[in-house]
């Protein structure tokens, strides 16, 4: 009689040790499948110097993310289900959804081209003459285009959140970005 007891205080102290570990994985997997989405978005900021490597890492993420979060997301959800079906109190299913939600996020805005929303093009923009360009300083760095004896220049300082500017230079439709 005693032997059961024990065993079975065993089997009881393992099974509340295995739904800690659950619970860690699914924190885990979650948090992982938040960074393949955050880490390109906070790598390639417009108002932040970008490295090469920067963006090669960024792209990988990118390109990789689809995958990953949609593996994460089957993960999650399995071990969801795996906890809800042990879980009695209603916080604990209700922490179960909430810990879902991120990764369900994260696998739809994995599919998503945030790098085309950070850096649409300057739709509509207005543009003065060199003479009458009092907003560009001497010091400012330009990005000058010339074409068919038509010649602009775009101030990079105030291109720095679009990247993207489109234009018409000597008669021809032009994207003009750095």
């Amino acid at each position: 009689m005693r032997l059961s007891l024990t065993n079975r205080m065993m089997t009881t102290n393992l099974r509340r040790t295995n739904r800690w570990l659950v619970w860690l994985a699914l924190i885990v997997v979650v948090i992982a499948a938040l960074t393949l989405v955050a880490a390109p978005v906070w790598i390639i900021q417009p108002f932040k110097p970008q490295t090469n490597s920067g963006l090669a890492f960024s792209y990988a993420f990118r390109r990789w993310s689809p995958l990953l979060t949609v593996t994460a997301l089957v993960i999650s959800l399995a071990l969801v289900v795996w906890l809800w079906r042990g879980s009695r109190r209603w916080i604990a299913k209700l922490v179960l959804v909430i810990l879902l939600l991120p990764a369900i996020a994260a696998a739809w805005f994995a599919r998503q081209n945030h790098f085309e929303w950070m850096f649409n093009p300057l739709a509509n923009s207005a543009y003065v003459k060199a003479k009458e360009a009092s907003f560009v300083g001497e010091e400012d760095m330009v990005l000058a285009v010339e074409h068919n004896g038509d010649a602009v220049a775009y101030p990079v300082r105030l291109m720095a959140y679009h990247h993207v500017v489109e234009d018409n230079v000597g008669g021809t439709p032009i994207v003009s970005t750095y």
